[in-house]
């Protein structure tokens, strides 16, 4: 496989990149707009882009506003939310929907797959509409980068990643019992999630099947490699191949990983390394699966210390790989919430919390019984998404604005950079052009301003989106 590195320049490839997502939004420019921030009325114009799936509980949240367009590429999946906002205009293509409705609209909200979040998101902030986008940001490093770049670029415009438990009260209360001193300083954080709850591991599907007449598997795959329409993708189990999805880590990371993220003040890692579970056909030797994410992986994140605080080991297991059951847990008490939790440990104790950092506690649960630690932080007394709304109606970022979101999704992301090195096939020192090794465990190392493995070349060519299908 040729290598693809990205521009050693970090500037110079986020105006590359900027210009090739460009290339993809038709918006005539007589509908950008100004620059300036135009106050919104009582009420939010919202315009959607993708009205299926996840979109469903978003608009819901959000349906105190005013829902002027809808966008689907599959009008069965939109069909819910065209019957609830029946004054909306519908289109399958975003970039229509932004030509024909731009003018009308105050914000934009995508919950597409990951593979057209950054597209669908750099084009609504280029039309300056606030912006709420759902987790991950984007499905690469570089993409992330680009809609924090821009969003950097506006600071007029609000934004919102999707990753709810951000707004909720038990990030919040972590953070009280963290500062309260009761676990000391974290040296380590066990992170995990019982996901992928979708077929992961194996081969790309062969074979073609049809399209249905309401789906337009062309706009589906947007920037990706056109491919034969099979229904092993949509509508959920993309998120199992690299060409559209994160994996498990992608997933889940923004929904737990930012807990410890945030509360400890990581910033960027400076390395990473993972173990995969392989899938074997046959006797001795695993299935080769470069396209696909693994059914199971360990990964191990390090960060450098900050100030007087301690490096920072993240291990995140996923796939039904838990860490160790720590010694003060009840035989009767599960770990996390059953599926996916975290485990902050520290020089003096240990804490742990669900998904979305809620219901933290520490360990043993006892001594939640001895403490009295007072609310020092301000809580969000609406949604999340209607934290994103007041938001723009007050002149605020909300909890996980781009600013926030964008290095967590970075972190996240890097640690994918890992997983996908496991099998890779590097050239054989030495040998044919046909020959090659595979390492297996690697170290990454990583420059987080600068978005590049350092000791590791070969893994570069998956910081950035590769090339991108005009469609």
């Amino acid at each position: 496989m040729p290598k693809k590195t990205i521009p050693t320049n970090r500037r110079q490839f986020l105006r590359t990149a900027a210009t090739a997502a460009a290339a993809f939004t038709i918006v005539p420019r007589h509908v950008l707009g100004g620059k300036g921030f135009k106050a919104p009325s009582d009420t939010v114009n919202i315009g959607a882009i993708g009205a299926g799936g996840k979109a469903t509980s978003t608009l819901k949240a959000l349906e105190s506003q005013n829902i002027v367009a809808l966008c689907d590429v599959d009008d069965s999946r939109a069909a819910e939310m065209r019957t609830r906002f029946p004054k909306a205009s519908y289109t399958k293509d975003f970039r229509v929907m932004l030509d024909k409705y731009g003018k009308d609209l105050d914000a934009v909200v995508v919950t597409t797959p990951d593979h057209t979040h950054a597209i669908a998101g750099l084009a609504a902030m280029n039309l300056d509409k606030h912006l709420y986008i759902e987790k991950p940001l984007a499905r690469t490093i570089a993409e992330v980068r680009m809609l924090t770049e821009m969003a950097k670029s506006k600071p007029q415009l609000v934004t919102q990643m999707g990753n709810q438990g951000a707004s909720g009260e038990g990030i919040r209360r972590t953070q009280e019992l963290y500062e309260a001193g009761l676990i000391g300083d974290v040296h380590t954080v066990y992170a995990w999630t019982n996901r992928p709850i979708w077929p992961q591991g194996g081969k790309v599907p062969q074979g073609t099947d049809p399209i249905p007449a309401d789906f337009d598997w062309n706009l589906w795959l947007g920037p990706a490699a056109m491919r034969p329409h099979n229904n092993a993708y949509h509508p959920f189990a993309w998120r199992g191949y690299w060409d559209f999805g994160t994996g498990a880590l992608g997933d889940m990371g923004c929904h737990i990983v930012d807990t410890p993220f945030y509360i400890l003040n990581l910033g960027y890692p400076d390395s990473a390394e993972a173990s995969v579970v392989q899938v074997f056909s046959q006797n001795w030797n695993p299935d080769y699966t470069p396209e696909t994410c693994p059914p199971a992986a360990k990964i191990h994140v390090k960060f450098p210390a900050r100030g007087e605080k301690p490096p920072v080991e993240l291990i995140w297991t996923d796939g039904g790989i838990l860490p160790g059951r720590p010694d003060e847990l009840g035989v009767d008490e599960q770990m996390g919430d059953g599926g996916s939790g975290i485990i902050m440990v520290g020089d003096k104790g240990k804490l742990m919390a669900d998904t979305y950092g809620q219901n933290p506690r520490l360990l043993p649960t006892s001594r939640m019984e001895e403490i009295n630690v007072p609310e020092t932080l301000p809580r969000v007394e609406t949604s999340h998404e209607m934290d994103w709304i007041n938001g723009i109606k007050e002149g605020y970022q909300p909890s996980s604005h781009l600013g926030k979101a964008g290095p967590l999704t970075e972190t996240i992301l890097m640690g994918n950079l890992a997983v996908r090195g496991y099998e890779y096939r590097f050239p054989k020192t030495g040998g044919t052009p046909d020959e090659y090794e595979i390492r297996g465990r690697t170290r990454l190392l990583w420059d987080g301003e600068e978005m590049r493995v350092t000791n590791v070349d070969e893994m570069n060519q998956f910081v950035g989106p590769g090339e991108m299908r005009k469609f």
